[in-house]
């Protein structure tokens, strides 16, 4: 079964017409299969996630980003300058590909209590994959210490997060570049 096709056009329409107005029907016509096929891969929300999941880091379901090839090539960076950058890149480009899936499962997680559990779930995730890695970088000595790890952590997963990636770069007319030189600084 082609789950990239439909995991894509199904985040192409959730990030076009939002949780409330994607139906399944929409999803299984821009994936060019049946309605049944779409429904056979769970209910509406469980697609939404597999799409933001899939969008973001090309699999569903993997809860530790050093397991993935992008965490693998981050650690394997020796220089802090070079994994600092490394790691803003990779984060900007997941926002590219997913941000506009961001009012989707906003919006769906005010009707949808499996939405609301997972958006609440995703922003520990994502707190808990820039402490992994932030763990990295202060085991080899490349943080602040004058600022509380805690707050180091807390810090990055606010200012990288798809809200205010999407505040600078679709509200406030930065570019990608721009956005990504903010974080970095």
């Amino acid at each position: 079964f082609p789950y990239t096709t439909l995991f894509r056009s199904g985040a192409e329409e959730f990030g076009t017409d939002g949780y409330a107005r994607t139906t399944l029907a929409k999803i299984a016509a821009a994936a060019g299969v049946s309605t049944e096929t779409v429904q056979g891969q769970g209910p509406k929300a469980a697609l939404l996630i597999a799409a933001a999941e899939f969008a973001a880091v090309g699999v569903s379901g993997e809860k530790n980003i050093l397991n993935l090839d992008l965490g693998r090539e981050l650690i394997a960076i020796g220089d802090p300058h070079q994994a600092l950058d490394y790691l803003i890149a990779a984060v900007s480009d997941v926002h590219s590909r997913t941000a506009h899936l961001t009012p989707a499962l906003l919006g769906g997680a005010q009707s949808d209590p499996e939405l609301d559990r997972y958006v609440t779930e995703l922003v520990a995730g994502i707190k808990g994959q820039f402490r992994r890695v932030l763990d990295v970088f202060h085991e080899r000595g490349w943080l602040r210490r004058d600022v509380p790890f805690d707050d180091l952590v807390e810090t990055m997963a606010v200012l990288c997060s798809a809200e205010v990636y999407l505040r600078t770069t679709q509200r406030g007319g930065w570019t990608e570049a721009a956005f990504r030189v903010w974080c970095r600084r």
